[in-house]
């Protein structure tokens, strides 16, 4: 036997308070007589009370909330084996979170932009698995591969530029995280790697990556954010107060679109560049024309083994037992009643 939610083991917490606290207030109850009576009077005092009874009461009550608490920790045992099957792409999104991504050249910046745009992009799936790695001087997985996409936008809401300690843009980090990071579950599925950045990578080799990513099947598209121009990075400091980026020199920084090296990454990828403009961001239409026209694969011949939930027998002894506690009286009735 084994339970699915042996995490609500905590509950017998409760049950163990309530029997004790039923105990203490017995004992309460004895001392009470003892100080005001005497032993001797105590069978004329609770001539119209059966303590046996409410002991019962009290015993089937107690029982009945220790069996709701077995069917809440859901019991299974004896199992089949399922066949399986899961259609759909599993994607990752790959956002850089570094100070760069806070320029308004794209309103209402670059990565408020990109927020938007994922969201828009949530509300198209039907059935895909979506992930997010944040990236900055390194990489991590902020939300592992769902189809829970509230779950998956509410990590996308905490994207923050003050989320990876370490400064700097590291693009081949955030290829890398993401290929760890597709399960060996993706077998045979679509594995689609997407890289929102202005493109401003000074470590590793994002390129050669990439080419190590498309050998093991994930395709790899691109997202370019910001002007060629470009645009001085507004920051605020802990004071509140709002300022420009600077560089250890002193001097104020200038942070451009690097479209060159995303054009080479989605090269080696097997996959698009899309430059995002104000009127179109791009992950549409990456997912419209390159991810959908994919050819949907399903998972033949695989099994999963479920086990059998059991919880409806102790949920169906506690109701027993808190139907039968009733008709227990602890009363006992007068003549004169």
């Amino acid at each position: 036997m084994r339970f699915a939610n042996g995490q609500l083991t905590y509950l017998f917490l409760f049950l163990i308070g309530l029997a004790g606290l039923y105990l203490f207030n017995l004992k309460r109850k004895k001392a009470l007589l003892k100080k005001y009576a005497e032993q001797a009077l105590w069978p004329h005092l609770l001539s119209s009370f059966d303590q046996q009874k409410q002991n019962l009461r009290v015993l089937f009550i107690l029982t009945a909330i220790f069996l709701i608490i077995i069917a809440l920790l859901r019991p299974q045992w004896g199992f089949h084996e399922e066949d399986i099957s899961r259609r759909g792409v599993d994607i990752f999104i790959a956002v850089d979170v570094s100070k760069s991504m806070l320029t308004q050249d794209v309103l209402p910046s670059r990565l408020g932009r990109a927020k938007l745009a994922i969201e828009d992009l949530v509300n198209q799936l039907k059935g895909d698995r979506i992930g997010l790695v944040a990236f900055a001087g390194s990489a991590f997985v902020q939300c592992p591969l769902t189809v829970d996409y509230d779950s998956f936008l509410e990590s996308v809401e905490d994207l923050d530029v003050n989320l990876i300690p370490r400064g700097g843009t590291d693009i081949e980090s955030a290829i890398n995280e993401a290929r760890r990071s597709f399960t060996t579950g993706s077998e045979g599925i679509h594995k689609t790697l997407i890289i929102i950045t202005d493109g401003e990578s000074h470590e590793g080799d994002a390129v050669a990556a990439a080419a190590r990513a498309a050998q093991e099947n994930i395709t790899i598209h691109t997202i370019g954010l910001g002007t060629a121009e470009g645009d001085l990075i507004r920051v605020v400091d802990e004071q509140g107060s709002s300022g420009f980026l600077k560089n250890r020199e002193g001097d104020v920084v200038k942070s451009r679109l690097n479209d060159d090296q995303l054009k080479q990454i989605a090269f080696k990828g097997n996959g698009a560049f899309v430059k995002a403009t104000p009127t179109q961001f791009g992950l549409d239409l990456i997912y419209n024309n390159k991810i959908s026209a994919m050819e949907i694969k399903e998972v033949e011949g695989k099994s999963e083994k479920r086990y059998t939930e059991r919880y409806q027998i102790p949920l169906a002894l506690a109701l027993a037992l808190l139907l039968l506690e009733v008709f227990i009286r602890d009363r006992i009735k007068n003549e004169s009643d």
